[in-house]
C-alpha cells in the first residue's frame, strides 16, 4: 500500500484534486514523507485489524507495521527488496520486493482507470478510482492528489480505510534492519 505530505487547506486540496480529475488516472506513490494508521478488514472476515505504514519518499522506502505484532515489512523500491523484521527472534528475511515495477511520486501507472467522483476520508479529501487489481478482480481505490491511499472497497464494502495521516519527515532510523538480527531464508 502506498501513502503523505504537509496539511492542505481545503480549498487548495479540492483545487488539486480537480487538476488531478484531468489526469489518465491517480497517482498511487506518495509525493510527501507520511505516516498513515489504516484500518483492514480480517482476512476472515471478523473484524478489523490496524496497521501503520510510513514512507519516505527520497529514498522510496516503505515501513509497515502490522498490529500487535513483532513483525515489521521495510520495502526499498531503489533496491527492489522487500525485508521483513522479526523483533522476537531477532531475524530478518530479504526477498524481491512483490509486484512490478514502481511507479514514480507524480506518474500515473500503466492501466485502466475511471474517475469516479470524490470522498473524504480521515479528514483528507480523495479521488475514487475503478480498476483491477493484478488478479482482475474490480474494486475502487480513492487516493489524494499526492498519492496517498485513503480508502479501497471491493463489491461495495469499504476493505480498507485511512484513519489518520499524518504529512511529516520519516526519519531514516525507522528504515534500518538491525545488521545483528540472522540472516534467514524467507518463509514459502
Amino acid at each position: 500500500m502506498a501513502a503523505l505530505s504537509s496539511p492542505f487547506c481545503l480549498g487548495s486540496t479540492a483545487v488539486r484534486a480537480e487538476e488531478s480529475a484531468s489526469a489518465a488516472g491517480p497517482y498511487v506513490t506518495p509525493s510527501v514523507d507520511v505516516f498513515v494508521r489504516y484500518e483492514m478488514v480480517r482476512p476472515d472476515g471478523a473484524g478489523l485489524v490496524h496497521q501503520d505504514m510510513h514512507w519516505q519518499v527520497a529514498s522510496l522506502r516503505q515501513r509497515i507495521d502490522p498490529e500487535n505484532s513483532a513483525v515489521y515489512m521495510l520495502t526499498s523500491w531503489r533496491d527492489h527488496t522487500l525485508t521483513v523484521v522479526d523483533t522476537l527472534s531477532h531475524r530478518r528475511s530479504v526477498m524481491p520486493a512483490p509486484g512490478g515495477a514502481l511507479s514514480m511520486p507524480g506518474q500515473v501507472p500503466s492501466g485502466s482507470f475511471q474517475r469516479l467522483g470524490t470522498a473524504i476520508v480521515a479528514g483528507q479529501f480523495c479521488t475514487n478510482w475503478r480498476t483491477a487489481d493484478a488478479d482482475g478482480r474490480s474494486g475502487d481505490a480513492c487516493y489524494t492528489q499526492d498519492g496517498i491511499l485513503m480508502q479501497v472497497m471491493q463489491k461495495g464494502q469499504v476493505v480498507v480505510r485511512a484513519v489518520s495521516v499524518d504529512r511529516i519527515a520519516q526519519p531514516d532510523s525507522l528504515f534500518v534492519v538491525p545488521e545483528t538480527y540472522k540472516l534467514v531464508a524467507p518463509a514459502r
